[in-house]
């Protein structure tokens, strides 16, 4: 399974540790790619984009996660929850059928590990009334 990652400088450090950390799956590093300061949404734009484009799951890490989220949802066909702990992470991916999850670089490795584990390894129910509700979300315009 290929998963995307990306991060600001924020959470670079955790960003590196989760790529060792998760060496059952394919990553792919949508950057940052130093410590150096950056602007976190040029990745979460680059990130979501690739998810969308690929059809696979997205991590995206920064400061406290919530600016990376609030970008990764700007792009059409993103479903990105902002998770702080694995029961979220579950139901994000159950409930949500989310793509991408946003975490805080200042979270505890270990931590983070079992939210990423948790959340790639959780299935959307595909059932009623769930899949109403993904699909009102994925078609609103306005």
């Amino acid at each position: 399974m290929k998963i995307a990652i990306c991060s600001d400088h924020g959470g670079y450090e955790l960003k590196e540790y989760l790529k060792k950390a998760l060496k059952e799956y394919e990553i792919k590093d949508l950057g940052c790619f130093s410590k150096e300061r950056c602007n976190h949404v040029e990745y979460a734009f680059k990130l979501s984009e690739y998810v969308v484009k690929e059809d696979l799951l997205g991590i995206a890490i920064c400061k406290s996660g919530i600016g990376m989220s609030i970008a990764c949802n700007k792009v059409k066909g993103i479903r990105c929850a902002k998770v702080n702990n694995v029961k979220e992470a579950i139901v994000t991916r159950e409930d949500n059928n989310a793509n991408v999850i946003a975490i805080s670089g200042k979270m505890c490795k270990r931590k983070a590990l079992k939210i990423i584990k948790a959340f790639i390894n959780t299935s959307f129910k595909n059932t009623e009334p769930y899949i109403s509700r993904v699909k009102q979300v994925d078609e609103y315009i306005k």
